[in-house]
């Protein structure tokens, strides 16, 4: 056991090595070749950022699959399965898509058909799905065009939701980061546990999308330096959704031995069979669910459904009182109830605890996200350990000079703040590059200038 986790683990730092070092000098190039599209209505930054973050990436990706290939236990999954080689070339082709949106941005339906080709282009060399577990029968054989739908369309719709989720800094890398942790968990469990080999290109592939995540991440936490853009968000939907198509396509499940005993202990058993197909899920509720919400909302209020507007899940948590990083961790702990209840459910099924652990969870996670319309009441003891905002002489004062202001602004008394104007980016990175400020510089005490 030992040794193919070493390597595992080795793969993972080396991508996420490359990926980190990568996306200094890509976010570089991106300044240098504008790729830093104006601030749009929806947005939450307030400063041009650059995009193209995809890049670096996808240079994780390649390291990755070339320090596996050379790998004593890892190299047997590029011997024995083209999966690999299928993984690359769908990556390829909707890197170059995403990184022309990013840079030109492309019409819609243009991006649909490249996810489409790159989707066809992973089926051509076989990586598709084989058969489906279906509730109460089974898992039911598909024939060949039926598998070939069904991949594309699990491959399609798993990267619009991961681009359809990035909408704050580090969102959308941290949630699929999460998803790939519980995943690279149960894929490696089935490859070791039950000593299915099948089971090792959706590992390796896990372990790299994990690598891929965690490499972007600093880059792209509050307040991000650097966007991933369609370039990457595409790509890592895609690197999910291929490991999750490898180990329903490849992996037997009569080989897990769970067809024997009474219907309900079957039952029971099957559930690891469900997880390959119910992991993309957990990526995939959240953003689903907003997009269910937007189209109701938009088609209500008389407007398209593909109107951009700041109804989002993450703009409504920001909206409430959460800050910028709150939300960001109520999101990632959503998602990791989620992925990481799906994995311990399916290994102790018939254990008790786990739903009460995941229902005590849900709730914790219900008062976190309505804290802010909460005001805390520390007793006076207490004050001394709190933050300075939660003490009653704060709140008091705070309200006094409110009703200061209020009634210097009747009396007039209260001029208008001027408004600075920021400093638009220019080529040269004006607000992108380094700690300097959006504003122009003040003036010195005893200065002309």
């Amino acid at each position: 056991m030992g040794q193919p986790v070493r390597e595992y683990l080795l793969t993972l730092c080396v991508t996420a090595a490359v990926t980190y070092l990568l996306t200094g000098p890509v976010r570089k190039f991106a300044i240098a070749t504008g790729a830093m599209p104006e601030i749009r209505a929806r947005d939450v930054h307030r400063e041009p950022t650059p995009r193209l973050g995809g890049i670096a990436m996808f240079g994780g990706l390649c390291a990755g699959l070339l320090v596996a290939d050379h790998l004593q236990n890892l190299s047997s999954v590029f011997d024995l399965s083209n999966e690999p080689r299928a993984l690359l070339s769908g990556a390829a082709v909707i890197w170059l898509i995403g990184v022309l949106d990013d840079k030109f941005e492309i019409d819609a339906l243009i991006k649909l058909g490249g996810q489409f080709i790159a989707a066809g282009v992973m089926v051509m060399q076989g990586l598709t799905i084989l058969w489906l577990p279906v509730p109460g029968v089974g898992p039911v054989s598909v024939t060949a065009w039926q598998g070939n739908l069904l991949t594309v369309a699990l491959v399609v719709i798993t990267i619009n939701a991961v681009n359809f989720v990035d909408g704050l800094d580090g969102l959308a890398a941290g949630m699929v980061c999460i998803a790939s942790a519980a995943f690279f968990m149960y894929a490696y469990r089935l490859w070791y546990g039950y000593g299915i080999e099948e089971a090792a290109p959706a590992t390796l592939i896990a372990a790299i999308l994990l690598g891929m995540c965690l490499g972007f991440l600093p880059h792209n936490m509050h307040p991000a330096r650097i966007f991933m853009g369609d370039s990457g968000s595409m790509l890592i939907g895609l690197v999910m959704a291929a490991g999750a198509v490898s180990i329903t396509g490849q992996v037997d499940p009569d080989r897990l031995g769970l067809f024997t005993g009474s219907q309900r202990e079957v039952t029971h058993a099957m559930l690891p069979v469900f997880i390959p197909l119910l992991l993309p899920l957990t990526i995939i509720a959240i953003p689903v669910a907003d997009l269910l919400l937007a189209i109701v909302r938009r088609t209500w209020q008389g407007k398209s459904p593909f109107a951009a507007d700041r109804g989002h899940l993450h703009h409504r948590l920001l909206e409430i009182g959460h800050s910028h990083s709150r939300a960001v961790l109520i999101m990632y702990f959503w998602s990791a109830l989620i992925a990481f209840g799906a994995v311990a459910y399916s290994v102790h099924s018939a254990s008790m605890w786990i739903l009460l652990g995941i229902v005590a969870l849900s709730a914790v996670g219900l008062v976190l996200l309505l804290l802010p319309r909460f005001t805390p009441r520390a007793p006076r003891w207490a004050e001394s350990f709190i933050p300075p905002r939660y003490r009653r002489s704060s709140r008091a004062f705070s309200s006094v000079a409110y009703e200061t202001e209020e009634a210097a602004e009747v009396c007039g008394a209260v001029e208008e703040p001027q408004e600075r104007t920021p400093i638009p980016a220019g080529v040269n990175g004006a607000t992108a590059i380094g700690p300097r400020s959006r504003f122009p510089e003040r003036r010195k005490a005893g200065t002309s200038r």
